[in-house]
């Protein structure tokens, strides 16, 4: 076992935040190439126009599981030396449908507006400056009254294979295939459904 880095000893307490800054520069760059520094290219994927968020999620998400089973697999990444964050099911929930609204108004998310504030756009800056005041305000004002909902649904350390009972590799193949499926749906939505296309023709008439 190689793998990971820092459990093994290989990446020191400074080299692993130079790699993660490094990391995160290259990520942003990354989404900043892709398009992802405009809130309009962002929610268009709600209109049923521009996927190109789903289709750069689910392939980051098949990518990183294929290459960790693989790695397991040939014997260089130790999964029980992963940290793997609990699951907190109604509190994950609830949050999760609250960011996807703030997704959905402001057209960005938390990394994508990082992006958007970074090459100077204001509507990024504003979000940014949004999140760390929400933040404030969550942990200084509202957590003492939410606090049974911040652990509410606490399921532990828990993966979809354990969850379940089946073998990593049967998981693998069915987000594989679902992905696949997504990609294929989302194409057919971005010819086929297109809910501003009548007034388009009537303006060009």
């Amino acid at each position: 076992m190689i793998a990971p880095f820092y459990k093994y000893g290989l990446l020191g307490p400074g080299a692993d935040i130079v790699l993660g800054i490094l990391l995160g520069i290259f990520f942003g760059y990354t989404l900043e190439r892709a398009g992802f520094s405009s809130a309009k290219k962002l929610v268009s994927q709600f209109y049923f126009e521009d996927f190109a968020v789903l289709k750069v999620m689910f392939t980051a998400i098949v990518v990183a599981m294929l290459g960790l089973l693989v790695f397991q697999v040939i014997g260089w990444l130790d999964m029980s030396k992963v940290f793997i964050p609990p699951t907190y099911f109604w509190a994950q929930l609830v949050g999760g449908l609250i960011l996807g609204t703030g997704f959905a108004l402001g057209g960005y998310c938390p990394g994508t507006s990082v992006v958007a504030a970074a090459i100077g756009k204001v509507d990024g800056m504003f979000f940014v400056a949004g999140v760390f005041v929400g933040s404030a305000v969550f942990g200084d004002v509202l957590y003492p009254y939410i606090k049974t909902l911040y652990y509410g649904g606490n399921m532990g350390r828990v993966t979809l294979p354990s969850y379940f009972g089946v073998n990593a590799g049967v998981v693998a193949l069915i987000i594989t295939i679902v992905a696949v499926g997504m990609f294929w749906a989302s194409e057919w939505l971005e010819q086929h459904f297109d809910p501003y296309k009548k007034y388009r023709n009537s303006s060009d008439a």
